[in-house]
């Protein structure tokens, strides 16, 4: 990879890399691939009984590492090893194999080891909660390893504080690359391999002005800077979050003139408000039932932050109706559930009219080149053939095709095995 170039273009993808170490999450274990974690048909380790393979080439690739883990997984069987400490005692064993000279590359000549990542040690010292999950994880670790290959706390500690990890992996090369709320470049992957593509043309290849997003965009400005500060130790001052004017155009109410579509952009405790465009006066009850009507759906999505109930969100929505702006983020995020429920129902016409409401405000939080856009102009393009739309489907598809030829390219599975085929049902 050059280190200069003149403009990198749109959809280009400007690093590749592989994991440090990586851990396919519990739950899948007996479906997917330790090593690469596909799906389908797996074969299970004779030595531990705990990890699945696809076929021999993968586990003879997961071998030098896993050789070393499996003895350990074996001691501890039949107990499930939390994803947060078999990645941390995969990071030890690689360690005390030498992967402390392991490089990760950005450019063809510049890269980063895994000392070069910061520890956060003396931020995670001060902090009550990450020092309480990293005891509860030593002392798993200790049953696992035992106390021969247990590094002692302090050294456990700068571990710990270099583990943020990307997905199930931790990556080496990308943490030269920083966060902001407007990125300029995505992180997707195919696998286990991570691919940094850029979502817009780029002067040069100059990494101090690439940025990826680490947390979700379809936040406050307060919640993402929290979530940057509590796992990243930084406050966050890009364009977005310094805007005084983001939280009041997210968080907007409805024109108590049902007749007119404006955003308004309430202050608290203040009176006399009015629509700017039609002039209606806001008066002070209607002020107050936004912020009950906000905290109620706020309450209702922490509720359902693992598992989201179709008729929780419709009850939301009736609360919602001429109160909060058809793009305030609450509302939307409410949409969003009320999707994917609609989805995993089988509710295909509830799953369309609440993806056509979901578009505006997805595309508007997240960015218009950001996978999940992408990803939800896919499942409106399925959702449309299905139903023998054809052409609405199409129209969902080639803006998914252009997305998504953008954040995974052309040669990524997404949009060979699942866009394409269905493009070409539609150009009949």
């Amino acid at each position: 990879m050059k280190t200069k170039v003149k403009e990198i273009k749109q959809g280009t993808c400007i690093l590749t890399e592989k994991p440090f170490v990586h851990v396919l999450k519990a739950k899948y274990r007996k479906e997917r691939c330790d090593n690469c974690f596909a799906s389908g048909k797996v074969l299970k380790c004779s030595g531990c009984d705990y990890v699945y393979y696809c076929n021999r080439n993968c586990q003879t690739e997961a071998w030098s590492l896993h050789k070393i883990e499996c003895p350990f997984l074996k001691k501890i069987s039949p107990r499930i090893v939390p994803d947060a400490a078999r990645i941390l005692a995969r990071i030890i064993l690689k360690l005390q194999k030498g992967g402390d000279l392991e490089k990760g590359y950005y450019t063809e000549t510049c890269f980063r080891k895994f000392r070069d990542l910061m520890s956060h040690y003396h931020e995670i010292r001060t902090d009550p909660k990450r020092v309480e999950h990293l005891e509860s994880l030593s002392m798993v670790l200790r049953d696992l390893l035992g106390d021969q290959l247990m590094p002692n706390f302090t050294e456990l500690q700068g571990i710990y504080g270099r583990m943020n990890s990307i997905g199930t992996g931790l990556y080496l090369g990308i943490s030269v690359v920083d966060h902001s709320c407007t990125p300029n470049a995505v992180a997707t992957f195919e696998g286990t391999t991570l691919f940094v593509r850029a979502i817009k043309d780029l002067p040069s290849l100059d990494w101090s002005q690439i940025f990826i997003s680490y947390v979700d965009l379809m936040q406050t400005p307060d919640d993402r800077r929290a979530e940057l500060k509590a796992n990243y130790y930084f406050l966050c001052t890009c364009s977005r979050c310094i805007d005084p004017e983001e939280s009041e155009k997210m968080e907007a109410a409805a024109c108590p003139s049902t007749n007119c579509d404006q955003p308004i952009f309430l202050r608290e405790n203040e009176d006399g408000q009015s629509c700017g465009k039609c002039g209606a006066r806001v008066p002070g009850k209607f002020i107050e039932e936004f912020h009950e009507v906000t905290n109620f759906t706020k309450m209702q999505l922490a509720s359902m932050k693992d598992v989201a109930y179709l008729d929780v969100c419709k009850i939301c929505f009736s609360k919602q109706k001429n109160i909060l702006h058809r793009m305030n983020l609450w509302h939307t995020k409410t949409l969003d559930l009320a999707f994917e429920s609609s989805i995993e129902m089988g509710k295909w016409q509830d799953a369309r009219s609440f993806g056509q409401l979901l578009l505006p405000g997805f595309r508007k939080y997240n960015g218009d080149f950001n996978p999940l856009y992408g990803l939800l102009c896919l499942k409106m393009g399925k959702i449309e053939l299905y139903l023998e739309h054809v052409k609405e489907a199409r129209e969902y598809l080639l803006e998914a095709s252009k997305i998504l030829r953008v954040t995974h390219g052309e040669n990524h599975s997404l949009y060979k095995t699942q866009l394409i085929p269905l493009l070409m049902q539609t150009s009949n």
